[in-house]
């Protein structure tokens, strides 16, 4: 007797996963340069007022909340002749490129209109990455249902989220400074337009070539939105990757904010900042490379927890190395290397927690979930960030005048949060579904 197998997944091309993943490179550039060097830029070069900066960074991050979950919703009932993500890839990409660019075009005048510019044009710049990065998460459920192709297309996005950071941060100030010749203003804006050239071919790139094909019944009829966040807050796969994602960016944002201070006050060191910070990024890189076959064999859950109790023994060894910076960074890099193998699973969890949810709910809302992502990767940044700052602020840490209860506090931060934090994502990917739950 025959027995009809189930079709296999089409296989996608090297073309397509290429496009995939550098289309993180494409939302991701301007945006770290933006993340890097604004404050820089509006305070230093153009001399506005800092409290005045802070609070647009604080509005803006507020707005972005608010509008991250309405675009999910909206992603959800989209219907169009490209697909449900794509023609928000589509449209949104030369605004996104060209408020870029605005971003440092600020006009001369009064501090009070440049703020208004700087203002508006910050905002619209949230406003468009969420309109494009959240259809751009949720395309990867639609391009594929086959586990082993999302590793691929999840390491894919590292490499071109790991490319991004390292030239949005590492060459922009080489770039300002030869481009601009002198003049930081200039140099600034030359920079942003040719980051924006290349983003924008990334953008354009990712809607060309990549396709939605499991996209579930394209005439259901979406659920009203409280029932649809409803049921995503009843999908346990979905509160997994929320809770494990913010986890994550916590600890990255704590860890981007106090390495500068630990390299200097603890390690005495200066010089290892600029081998420390590109070192998460170039380790990224390399585990993208390194996650998908050991994802693809030992599974999500278990792959995720081998990586995360190498990282805990090695971040638990770094006391012991201070002493020696070959050994220091030795251990580090391995330690990041390891937690880097995360982000490849935490990529592919995104669309195995949509899998999750139609098997339980018998509809795919990948706009929202994606949506609900984004916004732990968002809320992660800024509370490990803000943690740093509270934490300095408490020990009464005071550049030129820092006390031994100062330094203390900066050591702690540096290895106690990482161990706390790293021992809560271990603990959260326990409760993963397994396969057979994801329908």
């Amino acid at each position: 007797m025959l027995v009809a197998l189930p079709p296999r997944a089409p296989r996608l091309g090297l073309v397509e996963r290429l496009s995939y993943g550098f289309g993180d490179f494409g939302y991701s550039l301007p945006y770290n340069m933006v993340g890097a060097f604004l404050l820089y830029y509006y305070t230093v070069v153009l001399r506005l007022p800092v409290a005045a900066v802070g609070t647009i960074f604080l509005t803006a991050r507020l707005f972005d909340a608010v509008v991250d979950l309405g675009v999910g919703v909206l992603l959800d009932r989209t219907r169009s002749r490209w697909g449900r993500a794509r023609p928000y890839i589509l449209f949104t990409s030369v605004p996104y490129a060209v408020v870029f660019v605005a971003i440092f075009l600020v006009p001369g005048g009064s501090v009070n209109a440049q703020l208004a510019w700087a203002f508006v044009t910050f905002n619209l710049l949230g406003l468009l990455m969420s309109f494009g990065s959240i259809p751009y998460t949720a395309l990867l459920p639609m391009m594929t249902a086959d586990t082993d192709q999302r590793l691929k297309l999840g390491s894919m996005r590292s490499i071109g989220t790991s490319i991004s950071v390292i030239l949005g941060t590492a060459a922009t100030m080489p770039l300002v400074g030869l481009l601009g010749a002198g003049d930081e203003r200039r140099g600034f804006l030359l920079t942003a337009l040719l980051f924006a050239v290349l983003a924008l071919g990334a953008m354009l790139a990712l809607f060309r070539n990549c396709r939605e094909r499991h996209v579930g019944d394209a005439d259901a009829a979406p659920a009203p939105a409280p029932t649809a966040i409803g049921e995503m807050l009843r999908n346990r796969a979905w509160w997994v990757c929320f809770l494990f994602t913010l986890l994550y960016f916590v600890r990255f944002g704590a860890m981007l904010s106090v390495t500068a201070f630990f390299a200097i006050e603890v390690l005495k060191r200066p010089w290892m900042i600029s081998v420390m910070l590109p070192a998460i990024s170039g380790m990224l890189l390399l585990a993208a490379f390194v996650a998908p076959p050991i994802l693809s064999r030992t599974g999500i859950r278990g792959g995720s927890l081998g990586a995360l109790g190498v990282s805990l023994l090695l971040f638990a060894l770094l006391p012991f190395a201070e002493a020696s910076p070959i050994a220091f960074l030795a251990l580090y890099l391995a330690a990041s290397m390891a937690t880097s193998i995360t982000i490849t699973a935490i990529f592919t969890m995104i669309a195995e927690s949509v899998d999750y949810h139609q098997a339980r709910f018998g509809s795919r809302n990948e706009g929202l979930l994606s949506a609900g992502v984004s916004l732990a990767t968002k809320i992660g940044m800024a509370l490990g960030s803000a943690a740093i700052a509270y934490a300095l602020a408490y020990a009464a840490y005071a550049p030129g005048a820092v006390t031994p209860a100062a330094v203390q506090t900066i050591r702690w931060a540096y290895y106690g949060a990482p161990l706390l934090l790293l021992s809560l994502q271990a603990l959260c990917i326990l409760f993963w579904p397994s396969r057979k739950t994801m329908g």
